[in-house]
């Protein structure tokens, strides 16, 4: 079933590389099918999913290199299940509202579902190989997409985003061939490379683990990993953005977690330090994206913060404060997508990302005043928004493991609130006024899809807690066993 999945999206890319449409439109239409069909299924294996059931459930496989023991293996449990609707959800949004791309549309949609594809494949990857793989080909259609279809700075920013990244596979590389040689039968399966590493000395833990965190902290990014990400968010097409901060970013915190399950006494012995660049992370990010006057670069830097209270929760190896984790990589995938929809489609209006050339949306712009007010707010964690049940699990898993000092987080989410009322007081009460088109049909319903979802997973947050605690308490009991 999961092959289908994974492999859906890439059929869609080869049917529209030979499509003979001569209208862009007619390439959107293809597109949206696909990822229609996509969400669909994502959909339908979710009702198949039993919480209460094994931990990885769908499961199957197929011998690659039986010498090598390595295997095609797919499957999923609440955390990777999760992240694909999200991943599913977010991917339809990115070609909605992408209808009116006009330049180089016949190489932008393959390359948007031939992402998909990838992004589907690590989040179902049951085999360290074969994830590596996958998330080795999602740098080629970013790749593209930044260097072909992006801003003045492209070429720049696809070069910083493809070397930081490919620099960081490496270290992941040698951790896994490490962990391969410790694997009993020298295997790359998941399950096996997980018992030879729980059976490691401490001090071979600790290296291994460092691999998996410079490669995995690169993606996410934690400080001072985080070079590529302000010019890649900066120069990359709108919609491109919308995938790389909602899904791209959780693919190296969801890497994390399956280190985490592979490498516990590692875990245990960093957890101090884990706890601190996450908290530097949060901090650093919110300064800067408070200092921005670039409305790209501020969402960007805000991404960076937000990962932070991820890494926050990871760092607790604690249920609460894993659960708070995950909670918070699908809140924060749903709001910087509505961030990212909304400053792209500012920018297509008036050219402009400066904070300063803009005011009065409110009068003249209702749709962009309500949605930008709405994601700035949601991105704070205001109550009744998903943000605030994932970030309220994370302080409370937080408190629980290190006490009064989760008041420095505190801090730096109030430094969030700060920047986040100063550009909706900038862009939406009267001020600069200005000629603004509002928001068409089809971006309304695009950015309202979004917003819905977070509203319901704030106010009703319980099947998606639900879908991954089984998930959660099965890499917690490595730690408090």
């Amino acid at each position: 079933m999961l092959k289908v999945l994974v492999f859906m999206p890439v059929v869609g890319a080869a049917v529209l590389a030979v499509w003979p449409a001569r209208r862009p439109v007619h390439l959107w239409q293809v597109a949206m099918l696909f990822s229609v069909a996509a969400l669909g299924y994502a959909l339908w294996l979710a009702g198949q999913f039993d919480p209460a059931g094994a931990a990885v459930q769908m499961a199957e496989s197929r011998a690659w290199n039986v010498r090598l023991g390595s295997y095609f293996s797919l499957g999923m449990d609440g955390i990777s299940l999760a992240m694909v609707l999200l991943t599913a959800l977010l991917s339809l949004i990115a070609v909605l509202v992408s209808r009116r791309m006009e330049s180089g549309a016949r190489l932008y949609f393959p390359l948007v579902l031939l992402l998909e594809s990838a992004m589907f494949g690590v989040f179902t990857a049951r085999d360290w190989s074969l994830f590596y793989v996958f998330w080795e080909a999602t740098l080629l259609p970013l790749f593209f997409l930044i260097e072909r279809l992006g801003g003045a700075n492209r070429q720049k920013a696809a070069l910083n985003f493809f070397l930081y990244t490919l620099g960081g596979s490496v270290f992941m590389l040698v951790s896994l061939l490490f962990l391969y040689d410790a694997a009993p039968g020298h295997s790359f399966a998941m399950a096996d490379m997980a018992e030879g590493g729980r059976g490691l000395p401490l001090h071979t833990q600790l290296l291994i683990f460092a691999g998996f965190f410079i490669g995995f902290g690169v993606k996410m990014p934690v400080f001072p990993l985080h070079g590529w990400l302000p010019l890649a968010h900066v120069e990359a097409p709108s919609p491109v953005s919308i995938l790389l901060s909602g899904v791209l970013l959780k693919m190296g915190a969801y890497g994390l977690i399956r280190a985490a399950e592979t490498l516990p006494a590692a875990l245990l012995a960093t957890q101090d330090w884990l706890a601190l660049l996450a908290f530097i992370s949060l901090l650093y990010g919110g300064i800067l994206a408070w200092r921005q006057q670039d409305l790209k670069a501020m969402v960007a830097y805000s991404s960076i913060s937000h990962m932070g209270v991820v890494l926050l929760g990871i760092a607790t190896l604690n249920v609460t404060g894993l659960t708070g984790a995950v909670m918070q990589m699908v809140a924060h995938g749903l709001t910087a997508g509505l961030l990212f929809l909304v400053v792209g489609l500012l920018y297509q209006r008036t050219h402009q990302r400066d904070l300063a050339d803009y005011g009065s949306l409110l009068g003249k712009a209702p749709r962009f005043a309500f949605f930008c007010a709405f994601g700035l707010l949601a991105a704070i964690g205001l109550p009744g928004s998903a943000g605030f049940v994932a970030e309220l699990h994370a302080i409370v898993g937080s408190f629980g493991r290190w006490g009064g000092w989760v008041a420095l987080v505190c801090l730096g989410m109030l430094i969030g609130a700060a920047y986040s009322f100063r550009v909706i007081g900038r862009l939406c009460l009267p001020g600069r006024p200005m000629e603004l088109a509002d928001m068409t049909r089809t971006e309304t319903v695009a950015a309202a899809i979004l917003a819905l979802v977070i509203v319901v997973l704030g106010i009703w947050p319980a099947p998606l807690l639900g879908l991954i605690a089984g998930s959660v308490a099965q890499v917690s009991q490595w730690f408090w066993a």
